[in-house]
């Protein structure tokens, strides 16, 4: 990561990590005891295998398209759209084409009552 960000800044998280040919490029924003933020970047058909995290995980994809397989269900996410996923459910991620992400976990559970209005 060029640079560094303060909490006062404003900047464009994907302009934060590059892509690497045939890789995968993490950048760390911040990290606390309530949980923290990463920046991705995955060039085209990289991957995270299927694991689990004690921590709810928001993943924020800013540009190209990723399979998100959350508990054995394939979700495609695509440059700004949002996917959460669960604590302790096992999930895995594949970049469709190169892809920017940020994960955003947090320590404890995200509790959801949300009416989305269409």
């Amino acid at each position: 990561m060029a640079g560094t960000v303060k909490h006062d800044m404003v900047f464009v998280a994907a302009d934060l990590v590059a892509y690497a040919e045939g890789s995968i490029v993490s950048a760390q924003l911040t990290k606390n005891d309530a949980g923290n933020i990463t920046l991705f970047a995955f060039d085209a058909e990289q991957g995270l295998s299927e694991h689990a995290a004690p921590f709810d995980a928001v993943v924020q994809v800013l540009d190209g398209e990723g399979t998100f397989t959350v508990g054995g269900t394939p979700h495609v996410v695509r440059q700004g759209e949002t996917i959460i996923m669960p604590a302790n459910i096992p999930h895995a991620v594949h970049a469709n084409t190169p892809m920017k992400m940020m994960l955003t976990m947090i320590k404890g559970t995200i509790g959801f009552a949300v009416s989305l209005n269409k």
